[in-house]
Parts: structure tokens; C-alpha cells; sequence
């Protein structure tokens, strides 16, 4: 296995702040901010839908939507419901949409309504003869052969990808903070030690505080926490060369993905190690050696010590922990190279105050989709002012909110019934605020 070398001994861990509110925040209306949007001329159509199980019907979610023969991709929500805008020059061409463990399915653009969409996609099942039997027999060297193949397999030109980024808080199952924002990533090759930057190009935001208790939480990293979890590009966070060696790897089963045999690799860290690491599944391509996606969680049992890691400032009245912290990170290809296309954190924690009866649960989601990508090839940077600080706090950066033309053409993440219920509500508050105005 070729050396992976560690930039520096820092985690990926999502940081929350915990912070008294002074005063109840309303939603912020910056009209200057809302007043320089232009709106983007109408030059592509918008395709709605939802991909579902053929058997049970079941909606199928983070599915992946790409036009073909362009870098342009979406992906379904947790409802299997998704949003595709098609630049009117490629309205001719088709839409591959796949999904793990199913047969992908090819779609004239020209076949699809503009609503309703139904799409439905058939299990693979795989025959265990069929896996290649010494993945069987060592599945560590798998896991390490992906790492050495990662010059063949991944981008090994530096590219600029647009990306949809999305947070949102909730107490309970009321959500309480939603921010999204569209941001450019200036990537370096998957070989390159250097980091990848990102510029923050359009985003809104609403926060309700008086959901919240008396705590205002807030969320610091915002996209560098969805980008650091590409493990192919920053394997020292989870696999450098000695962390490979503390975890125990098994086979677990196969499945298919664009009629790919793909092998199910588990890994927990050994028994002898003390430090919390992490648990999971790596979906790989046994034969070409690439890693397509990897769902994983961190070892929270120690209340105490994954407290330290994740809460950085909090009240002193008050005890917090997180219950559980889950990852998962998905890849794509174009034209024989893998690059990174979703990520996702999901945590939940609890909040114990000494002077109350009962404690509150809180749970948070971040999660980015590339949408679009090019290759930059005259290796443009970003000045130093246009970068997003990697201990940014999206909340505290961004102001006020728009209708859903805000977004022109850019590919989102088509926003789950909760969270469009939220954005309805702040439609007409917005609406209320006009008219008093």
C-alpha cells in the first residue's frame, strides 16, 4: 500500500456550538442581499419525480439521476422525490438514473412530464459464486488496494464542482434552523496533498430560536464537513496507513451497481484499541479495485469522551452527548474515473439540563451533492478572500430567504416534506412581512 500522508492530527468531527441565546431571533430579512439576486434567464426545464422499488413500491432514496454524456447529476431525498433541471440544449439526450443493488435504467429526457414522474428500478440479486473468492479470504488487502489504485481510478486533473449544501436542525421532529447554499469547489487531484477549497456562490438561511429553548445551536465547519468526508481524497482521516491496521475487515455480501459486481466490506476497530474509531461498510468493485460508496459511524459509547470531541462550547447547566453519529459518502464515474458525488452526517444528541425534569433530544443533518463539474486544466485558485474558512459557521455568515426561483438553474436536493413545510411557513411570513411594509 502506497503511504498515505497525514497533513495534520486533527478529525473530521462535526463541532457543535452550544451558546445562551440573549435575545429571540426572527427570521432575518436582508432585503439589500435579496435585492442584488438576479433573476437567471429561463433556459432550462425542470423535471420532478420519484424512483420506487418495482416490488414494493417503495420510494428508493439517494438514488442518482445523470444526464448523459455531461458531468450534470442529482440525486432523490430521504422520500425518493427529485428535482432535474435539463439545460433546454440537452433536452435530446437521456437520463441514466441507478441505485445500488439495481438494475440502472436508461430515459429519453424527451419521455419525461414535467411532474409526476414515476420511475421504477428492479433489484439485482447476485449469486455468491459469482464474487471473486479471495475477497473472501482477505478483505484488508481490498480495502488497501483501493487506496493504491486511487491515481488509476479517481479525477487526476484538478476540477471546479458545483455543489448543493444543505443543514438543518431540529428538536424533536420540528426543525428549527434550515440553511442551503450553492458553492464551488476548486478540487485537486485525488493524488495531490493539497486541500480542496470552497467559495460560497448563493445561499439563504432561517433560524427560529424560539424552538430552541434558551440554547442556539449552530453547526461550525458547514461545507467542509460534507467535503472532508471523501475518504478516497483524505484517507488519514479514517485510513491512513496506521489506522488501517486497527480495524478488523470481513466479508459480508455482494450486490450490483451499472451492472457492477460490487463486494460489501464490514469494518469494526479491534478490541484492543480504546480511542473511539469507527464502524461500517465499503461498497467496492472488487475487479477494478474503487470504492463506489461507504456508509460508517463513530463509537459513542463513552458518553463522555464523544462530548469532548464534538461539543465545543455549551451552557454550563447543561450535559450533552451525542447518541449517534452516522456518515455516508457516495461516488460516481465519467468515462472511467470515480469522483465524489453525495455526502451526508446525520447526529443526534441530548440535551440534560440540572434545573429541568425532562431532557431534549436535537438531531442535525448535513449534506452535499455535486451537481456539476469541469475540468481545470489552467489550475485556476481561488483568492484568499473568496475562500470559506473551514471553521465557518454557515448560520452566522448568511442572511435572509427567498422563493424557490432563488435558485435559477442549479440542481438541488429536492427538499423533504418537512423541510418544504418549514420553507412554506416562511414564504408567507415573508408574504405577511411585504404586505405589512
Amino acid at each position: 500500500m502506497k503511504k498515505i500522508q497525514t497533513k495534520c492530527p486533527k478529525n473530521i468531527h462535526i463541532i457543535l456550538l452550544f451558546t445562551i441565546a440573549i435575545s429571540l431571533h426572527q427570521i432575518a430579512l436582508a432585503n439589500d442581499y435579496l435585492s442584488n439576486i438576479t433573476i437567471n434567464s429561463i433556459d432550462y426545464i425542470e423535471y420532478k419525480g420519484k424512483v420506487i422499488d418495482f416490488n414494493t413500491k417503495k420510494p428508493l432514496a439517494l438514488a442518482t439521476l445523470v444526464i448523459e454524456k455531461t458531468n450534470i447529476s442529482t440525486i432523490t431525498n430521504s422520500e425518493g422525490d427529485f428535482i432535474l433541471k435539463v439545460p433546454k440544449e440537452s433536452i435530446n439526450k437521456t437520463i441514466v438514473v441507478s441505485f445500488l443493488g439495481y438494475e440502472s435504467k436508461v430515459i429519453p429526457i424527451n419521455n419525461l412530464k414535467e411532474k409526476n414522474n414515476i420511475i421504477v428500478l428492479i433489484s439485482s440479486i447476485i449469486k455468491l459464486e459469482e464474487v471473486n473468492i479471495k475477497v473472501l479470504r482477505d478483505a484488508k488487502s481490498l480495502v488497501k488496494e483501493i487506496f493504491d489504485k486511487r491515481e488509476e481510478n479517481y479525477l487526476n486533473t484538478p476540477t471546479i464542482m458545483t455543489a448543493f449544501y444543505r443543514e438543518t436542525i431540529k428538536k424533536k421532529h420540528k426543525n428549527v434552523s434550515l440553511s442551503e447554499a450553492i458553492v464551488k469547489i476548486y478540487k485537486s487531484s485525488y493524488t495531490s496533498i493539497r486541500d480542496d477549497d470552497v467559495e460560497l456562490f448563493k445561499s439563504r438561511k432561517s433560524t427560529n430560536y424560539k424552538k430552541l429553548d434558551t440554547i442556539a445551536l449552530k453547526l461550525q465547519g458547514g461545507p467542509f464537513n460534507t467535503l472532508l468526508m471523501d475518504i478516497m481524497k483524505y484517507p488519514e482521516y479514517i485510513f491512513s496507513e496506521d489506522k488501517i491496521e486497527d480495524y478488523i475487515y470481513t466479508y459480508d455480501y455482494s450486490t450490483t451497481i451499472n451492472n457492477r459486481i460490487v463486494s460489501i466490506i464490514s469494518f469494526k476497530q479491534k478490541e484492543n484499541k480504546k480511542e473511539a474509531l469507527y464502524k461500517g461498510h465499503l461498497f467496492i468493485d472488487a475487479k477494478n479495485k474503487v470504492l463506489i460508496s461507504a456508509n460508517y459511524a463513530l463509537d459513542v459509547t463513552d458518553k463522555e469522551h464523544a462530548s469532548k470531541i464534538f461539543i465545543k462550547k455549551k451552557p454550563t447547566k447543561a450535559s450533552v452527548w451525542p447518541k449517534k453519529i452516522n456518515y455516508r459518502v457516495d461516488y460516481i464515474e465519467k468515462d472511467g474515473k470515480w469522483y465524489h458525488s453525495y455526502s451526508n452526517a446525520f447526529l443526534e444528541f441530548k440535551v440534560n439540563w440540572t434545573n429541568k425534569l425532562f431532557n431534549s433530544t436535537y438531531s442535525m443533518v448535513a449534506e452535499m451533492a455535486v451537481t456539476d463539474w469541469k475540468n481545470n486544466l489552467n489550475e485556476v485558485k481561488l483568492k484568499p478572500k473568496d475562500k470559506l474558512k473551514k471553521a465557518i459557521i454557515l448560520t452566522d455568515k448568511i442572511a435572509g430567504f427567498n422563493d424557490t426561483e432563488f435558485w435559477g438553474k442549479y440542481n438541488i436536493i429536492e427538499p423533504e416534506k418537512s423541510i418544504e413545510s418549514a420553507i412554506k411557513k416562511i414564504k408567507k411570513q415573508l408574504e405577511k412581512s411585504k404586505a405589512k411594509n
